[in-house]
């Protein structure tokens, strides 16, 4: 039986030997690749498999610093609840200064389909600048669609939209089940003028442990209405306010209301959005709580004023992305009562086929001025049914990739999927 196994793999050895030396490329394929435009993609939210299986006529290389060009896509959702794919196409070596900025924009009931193609056509038109100067040129047909007569459309919903959303679960074993349940109304509206949105939400979470003879019932409840509304003043200026009504058994509100008025100010315009933000907001306003419980402060409703300032910055350049945002508040009662927090998010492309991804978030509290003034159970503090005393919480991670090898990567096989299908072992 060993003999035949050794055997089975020798076999397979020199099969691949034989294969490593042939020539696995095509004629074809090698004056495509001799020729054809060089380009970088850098597009997350993009079918990439799709793109390459219906944009032939280019390279598309694995390190930016190879391409000719560099496309990088951004995105940001739409007043309608589409999403608006801005195409930044970056000349690199030859074509250095021709830069070009092209927006493909969805919409609410597009499917992946639709937006990939949409997506694809975008791409091809942004390439026609760079490709008229390659030996593909000729080789290029350009066909014109003449669209039908349309007339103008009124819009009776005066560019409202409105999202009636529900989802949850159910799950169970033998010792525990769980169900949750949450569902929403979304209203909202979007002009360059005015930004509206509305909400109200109910979610409810409930589990039952069974440990011996002792049944444990736990649940969770929340409901809540927000409102925001924003002026565009310039296009760097804004000024609007958040309400909202809300209670939460998990935070010991049975009944929260907080209305916020504030200002903000993009260092950047807010045409530049897609690819790089600096944004002050500064918010003061008035809370008003009634408690479930007595407080640990002896209270069971009060009314606070405070303030918070909040500073955020979104880049996403070439050489990777950054989002981080910093976040202030207290209370004017007692300036002891605050909360500071940093989020940070960076991806960045060190060397060729080098990057390093990174993050985390950091909060130093000292404003649970809501907390029960019993404490918590046992079962409260296992199952996270009641918010505790903290003065701080964390979260971080970290990732390192190092790609190396051709830098081609025109062919797409999705045989045995993406991963090559399951491992089988021999024992």
């Amino acid at each position: 039986m060993i003999k035949k196994i050794s055997f089975f793999y020798v076999c397979i050895f020199f099969s691949v030997i034989k294969v490593l030396g042939q020539n696995p490329v095509p004629a074809q394929e090698d004056t495509l690749r001799k020729n054809a435009l060089k380009i970088f993609l850098d597009c997350p939210m993009c079918d990439v498999d799709y793109i390459r299986q219906n944009v032939l006529f280019i390279n598309y290389v694995r390190d930016r610093k190879e391409a000719q060009v560099h496309v990088m896509v951004t995105s940001q959702p739409t007043g309608s609840g589409g999403r608006a794919y801005t195409f930044h196409f970056f000349g690199q070596k030859e074509f250095k200064g021709m830069n070009d900025t092209l927006v493909y924009t969805s919409s609410t009931d597009d499917t992946r389909d639709i937006i990939r193609k949409g997506q694809v056509e975008t791409l091809k038109i942004g390439l026609m600048h760079y490709v008229a100067h390659t030996p593909l040129a000729k080789d290029i047909l350009i066909r014109f669609n003449k669209p039908a007569h349309a007339k103008e459309v009124e819009d009776k919903w005066k560019s409202w939209v409105f999202d009636l959303r529900m989802n949850g679960y159910l799950n169970g074993q033998k010792s525990r089940n769980s169900q949750y349940f949450n569902g929403s109304v979304v209203a909202r509206k979007v002009t360059p003028e005015w930004k509206y949105n509305f909400s109200v939400n109910y979610s409810i979470s409930e589990d039952k442990i069974t440990t011996g003879d002792k049944i444990i019932y736990s649940s969770l409840r929340s409901k809540s209405m927000y409102g925001l509304a924003v002026k565009s003043i310039s296009d760097h200026w804004s000024a609007g306010g958040r309400w909202s009504l809300s209670s939460s058994s998990f935070s010991n509100y049975k009944f929260q209301f907080r209305a916020y008025p504030g200002i903000e100010y993009d260092i950047f315009p807010y045409t530049e959005s897609t690819r790089k933000q600096l944004r002050l907001l500064y918010t003061i306003g008035y809370t008003y709580n009634i408690y479930v419980d007595t407080t640990i402060y002896d209270q069971t409703k009060e009314g606070l004023f405070g303030h918070s300032l909040d500073l955020a910055l979104e880049l996403t350049q070439k050489w990777g992305s950054i989002d981080a945002s910093l976040n202030w508040s207290n209370y004017f009662f007692d300036w002891s009562k605050n909360n500071l927090s940093v989020d940070t998010y960076l991806n960045i492309r060190l060397f060729k086929g080098f990057s390093i991804n990174f993050g985390g978030s950091v909060s130093m509290i000292h404003d649970q001025i809501n907390l029960v003034k019993g404490g918590a159970s046992t079962e409260e503090i296992l199952l996270y049914r009641k918010e505790l005393e903290t003065r701080y919480r964390f979260y971080t991670f970290f990732g390192i990739t190092y790609t190396f090898g051709s830098i081609y990567n025109n062919v797409v096989n999705p045989r045995f999927g993406s991963s090559g299908g399951r491992m089988i072992y021999m024992y």
